[in-house]
C-alpha cells in the first residue's frame, strides 16, 4: 500500500498496534518489534475515587486481595464491554506500556490500532471498543471479527473459493465461522467458552469437596490438568479454599478426571454450537472443510485432548494452529501491513486528525 506522506512520518515516529482483546487475557504485538505483551485484561479501582490504581498483571494479583474500596474488576465479560471507563483505562495503559517499552522519535503516542472482536458483537459494542481506542491515543483504529483474524494468524487461505473453519476458543465467547472469498459465510458465535470453564471447576469443587475457590484458582487447575477426553495422563493437583461449613482454611487433592468432569458440560455445549455451524455450511464447502479439517484456536485449544474430543464427535479432522493462543493477535499484527485486505473484508474503521 503507497502511505501519504502524513503517513509515512507518523510511521517513524509512532508504533502501530495489533491487539487481541480478550475477555481473560489482551495480548499486543507492535509492528517491526519481535516481542509480544501479554496480560490479564484486569484493572483495579479505588471505588470512592474512580482512580485507576493498577492494570494487568499487577491488577490480577489484587483479585480476592484488595480491601473494600479497591476492587480488581475485568473490564470485559463475555466478549462485550462492561465497563467502558476502564476497559479505556486499560487499553491506554497498553498503548503507553508499548512506547514505553520501544520509544520513537518524540516519543509522540498516536498509533494505528487493529483489535480483534468478538464476531457476534453488537455495532454498539463495537463503537465503543473503538470510541475506548480513540480516546486511548490511537489515531486510528480497526475492529476486525476474532474468527477472521484468527484465520489469518493461522494462514488459512480466506481469499480463495474455498471454505475454511475455524473454531477460536477464547475467554468469554467461542467464536465458530466458515471463511470464503474473504468473507464469514456462517457465523456462530456463543458466550461460552474459558470463563465459563472457570465457573463449572468451582462449582464442581463447592459441591464435591464443600470448597471455595476463586477463578483465578479455578483458571490455574484448568490450565495445569484441566482435560477433554479420558485417555490423557491423570495428574493431582492441591487446592485451598474456605471450607463452607466451618468457614475455616481448607486443602484438598484434586484430579485430572475430577476437573474434566466439570469442564465437559462446556465441551459439549462448544461441540454443539460447531455442529449447527455446519448444518448451516454449504455442501461444497463441507467437502473442503473435510479436507482441510477444522482449525482450532484460542486458550481453549490448549486444554489436552480439546481436539480430539472434537474430532472423534464431529467426524471430521480438527487441526490445532500453530501457537493458538497467539493466532488472533497474528492476524492483526499481518493486518498492520496490509490495509487493503482490511478494507476488503469491511472492516469498520475511524480516524481522528
Amino acid at each position: 500500500m503507497a502511505f501519504s506522506a502524513t503517513e509515512k512520518i507518523w510511521q517513524l515516529v509512532t508504533h502501530d498496534v495489533g491487539i487481541d482483546l480478550g475477555t481473560a487475557n489482551t495480548r499486543i504485538s507492535i509492528k517491526g518489534q519481535t516481542e509480544k505483551i501479554y496480560e490479564p485484561s484486569v484493572v483495579a479501582v479505588n471505588k470512592r475515587t474512580g482512580e485507576v490504581l493498577a492494570v494487568g498483571v499487577e491488577a490480577r494479583r489484587m483479585i480476592g486481595r484488595t480491601p473494600g474500596n479497591i476492587v480488581a474488576v475485568r473490564p470485559l465479560r463475555d466478549g462485550v464491554i462492561s465497563d467502558f471507563d476502564t476497559t479505556e483505562a486499560m487499553i491506554r495503559y497498553f498503548i503507553r506500556k508499548v512506547h514505553d517499552q520501544f520509544p520513537k522519535l518524540f516519543g509522540i503516542v498516536r498509533p494505528r490500532v487493529v483489535i480483534g472482536i468478538p464476531s457476534g458483537i453488537t455495532e454498539v459494542e463495537g463503537r465503543a471498543v473503538i470510541d475506548a481506542a480513540i480516546s486511548a491515543g490511537a489515531r486510528k483504529a480497526y475492529i476486525i471479527e476474532e474468527p477472521m483474524a484468527a484465520a489469518i494468524g493461522a494462514k488459512l487461505p480466506i481469499e480463495d473459493a474455498t471454505g475454511s473453519m475455524i473454531v477460536d476458543i477464547g475467554g468469554g465467547t467461542t467464536d465458530i465461522a466458515v471463511i470464503s472469498l474473504g468473507g464469514i459465510v456462517v457465523d456462530n458465535t456463543i458466550r461460552v467458552a474459558g470463563d465459563e470453564m472457570d465457573l463449572e471447576i468451582i462449582a464442581y469443587v463447592k459441591e464435591k469437596f464443600g470448597l471455595l475457590i476463586g477463578e483465578k484458582q479455578a483458571e490455574d487447575l484448568k490450565i495445569a490438568i484441566g482435560s477433554a477426553i479420558s485417555d490423557v495422563e491423570e495428574e493431582t493437583r492441591e487446592i485451598k479454599g474456605r471450607d463452607i461449613n466451618t468457614g475455616l482454611p481448607k486443602k484438598v487433592k484434586i484430579t485430572t478426571s475430577e476437573v474434566r468432569s466439570a469442564i465437559i458440560k462446556v465441551f459439549k455445549i462448544i461441540l454443539q454450537a460447531i455442529k449447527d455451524a455446519l448444518e448451516k455450511t454449504p455442501p461444497e464447502m463441507l467437502s473442503d472443510i473435510l479436507d482441510r479439517g477444522i482449525v482450532l484456536a484460542g486458550g481453549g485449544a490448549m486444554i489436552k485432548g480439546a481436539d480430539k474430543y472434537l474430532e472423534r464427535n464431529l467426524d471430521t479432522p480438527v487441526v490445532i494452529a500453530d501457537e493458538p493462543i497467539m493466532a488472533v493477535l497474528r492476524g492483526t499484527e499481518t493486518l498492520l501491513d496490509e490495509i487493503e485486505l482490511l478494507e476488503k473484508i469491511q472492516v469498520k474503521d475511524h480516524e481522528i486528525i
